[in-house]
């Protein structure tokens, strides 16, 4: 008798269940801890995605668990109505604002109210990396779809080469929901680890010299033309294409609360409160995505593997495009740049300037990638935008 009660009680505790495969996922969301704590690699990304990682694989815990929902009829009308027989677990509630795409837009607000975007009208040429980086999306779109992923699956895997979470969730959301888990994890995670993917890319394909370019200061931007930047980039863009209008007009509503002195108030909870709340929320439940049960498989695996190549491709893509304008311009660009055409804001942009210091110690390039990475910004979410268009 007291065997039997031991035993029923080991089994109702979370060491009597747990599998091989929690214990592998809990020591991946404690190592991603290790990396954010004692690394410092983006610790506000990866410390809500790692915990959250850690909190959906405690065996018996159900954080993510779905409601039990039962249809009856109703006695007097007759109509047939659902009811909650069980609620599900708090995270799986949480969930539902990366689900339903309402966490990324505000996000993107965010962004564009932390945001300047004066180095990218100071140069408009800087469009042009934002835009040579978004090539990963799209070589990696044909690289999924020869490896049998269907086309709204191939472009949500794709989407992960800009180096965006929000933009990667927003399009996943709509066109592959079922594949939320996988590429959420694998976006994140690659924005959290951009100073140790990109650097090794970027030494490659530049050499010392090329490296050591000092760059002209950036001319002077009024305070007129960076009110009326987001209102003409969002009329443009969601007139030619209406499905990016929902990041693109969020990350502009957040610059225009920014530049325009009289919206403080709106811009200071854009840029902390606001942000920083659907931070936690969307990192948590991100990171709570990645079960034991549905993470172990070959699909995720291939997803995780095409999205490091997408990311990979889009930073070679912006350094090689920079280098060609170092060459046109007589040397005047610092090929660095080009690898803060990725989204990832303002990651990607202080690895240049980290990169640009190690060859020459009087080397600024902060403000110059920062021109690349706003445009790489826009540029993925015009990107989702047509691959929404197409599939949707």
């Amino acid at each position: 008798m007291l065997i039997e009660i031991i035993t029923d009680f080991w089994y109702s505790t979370g060491f009597g269940i747990m599998t091989g495969g929690h214990i592998i996922m809990l020591l991946v969301s404690l190592f991603l801890l290790y990396l954010a704590i004692a690394k410092g690699f983006e610790p506000l990304l990866l410390v809500p995605i790692a915990f959250g990682m850690l909190l959906a694989n405690l065996p018996g815990a159900n954080l993510m668990k779905e409601p039990i929902v039962q249809i009856i009829q109703d006695p007097n009308t007759g109509e047939f109505i659902s009811k909650t027989v069980e609620n599900g677990g708090l995270l799986y509630y949480l969930y539902q604002g990366v689900k339903l795409g309402i966490y990324p837009p505000l996000i993107f607000m965010g962004v564009g109210a932390m945001t300047d975007f004066g180095p990218l009208i100071a140069n408009p040429k800087s469009v042009l990396l934002g835009a040579a980086a978004q090539f990963g999306i799209f070589a990696t779109f044909i690289g999924a779809i020869l490896l049998g992923f269907p086309g709204a699956e191939a472009a949500s895997i794709a989407i992960i080469g800009g180096a965006d979470g929000p933009t990667a969730l927003y399009l996943t959301s709509k066109l592959a929901p079922h594949l939320l888990g996988p590429i959420a994890v694998a976006a994140y995670s690659y924005m959290a680890l951009v100073p140790i993917i990109q650097p090794p890319i970027m030494r490659a394909l530049t050499t010392k010299e090329e490296r050591a370019i000092v760059m002209e200061q950036l001319r002077p931007v009024t305070k007129r033309e960076k009110i009326i930047f987001p209102i003409l980039v969002t009329l443009t863009v969601s007139l030619i294409l209406p499905s990016a209008a929902p990041l693109v007009g969020m990350l502009m509503l957040g610059n225009l609360f920014r530049e325009t002195t009289l919206t403080d108030r709106l811009s200071k909870t854009a840029q902390n409160e606001l942000v920083n709340i659907v931070t936690i929320f969307l990192g948590v439940t991100v990171g709570a995505t990645a079960s034991a049960e549905n993470f172990w498989n070959l699909q995720t695996l291939q997803i995780i593997g095409l999205g490091l190549v997408a990311f990979a491709i889009g930073t070679a893509a912006g350094v090689l495009l920079a280098k060609l304008m170092n060459k046109v311009t007589g040397g005047k660009v610092n090929p660095l740049i080009g690898s803060a055409g990725v989204s990832a804001v303002p990651m990607a942009a202080r690895v240049s300037q980290k990169v640009g210091q190690e060859s020459n110690p009087r080397n600024f390039l902060l403000m110059h990638a920062m021109g690349p990475n706003v445009a790489g910004v826009i540029g993925s979410a015009i990107a989702a935008g047509m691959l929404l268009m197409f599939f949707q």
